[in-house]
């Protein structure tokens, strides 16, 4: 159907029905597990236990439902990293948030879909600015508290150092890629002891996180 094409509006199931969370969780397994091109209509079917047809009776296109399942991680990794930043100790939560090998996985799933679908890239930006504002705020804090020169060494710079360093740690893992993993680690434990202390949890001390297991 071309764009602007008028067609007889579809009944699309409740959001909150128990299918449709079952086809999301099916998607977002085969994501993980094969990557996006193995998320068909018929393979998320099969893969919940339900009628091929079921998935388009909640999801008008595969792209609505890429982008439902990314919401759904959206919203949750948003939640999930304010818990981190309201933490203790919120830069090693941070850390451990970041490197997460199975969300850094499916991010570079998302990525790689979304060279295919500006609606999927548009989502992605819209949801990493978010995390960026947080990250923000609680860095500017720790730099205040620390007396870091913010003019020398602004939020902004702050932030990227921080998240990038630590996603390409845990986007590396999943990729089962692990040079230059142990050094790094070494330095970045060492400024988390100089900021935060110990880790309050004993055995808590960075270590190089092992890959999701997708075979």
């Amino acid at each position: 159907m071309e764009v602007g094409q008028m067609s007889t509006p579809r009944r699309i199931g409740a959001p909150d029905a128990k299918n449709r969370t079952v086809l999301l969780d099916a998607a977002e397994q085969l994501m993980l597990e094969e990557g996006y091109a193995a998320v068909t209509s018929r393979r998320v079917a099969a893969k919940a236990g339900l009628k091929p047809q079921l998935v388009h009776y909640y999801f008008r296109t595969m792209d609505e439902l890429f982008l439902e399942v990314f919401r759904r991680l959206a919203e949750a990794g948003v939640e999930a990293q304010a818990q981190a930043l309201a933490s203790p100790q919120p830069l090693r939560a941070l850390w451990a948030f970041a490197t997460d090998p199975a969300a850094s996985a499916l991010t570079m799933e998302f990525s790689a879909l979304a060279n295919h679908r500006k609606s999927m890239k548009d989502e992605i930006a819209h949801y990493a600015e978010r995390l960026r504002g947080m990250q923000n705020e609680t860095l500017a804090r720790i730099a205040e508290e620390h007396g870091i020169d913010l003019e020398r060494f602004p939020v902004g710079f702050l932030g990227v150092l921080v998240t990038s360093l630590s996603r390409v740690v845990g986007m590396e893992t999943a990729l089962g890629m692990d040079s230059g993993h142990e050094e790094t680690l070494k330095v970045v434990e060492r400024y988390l002891r100089r900021f935060e202390g110990e880790a309050m949890i004993p055995g808590a001390e960075l270590a190089a996180p092992r890959p999701t297991n997708s075979d």
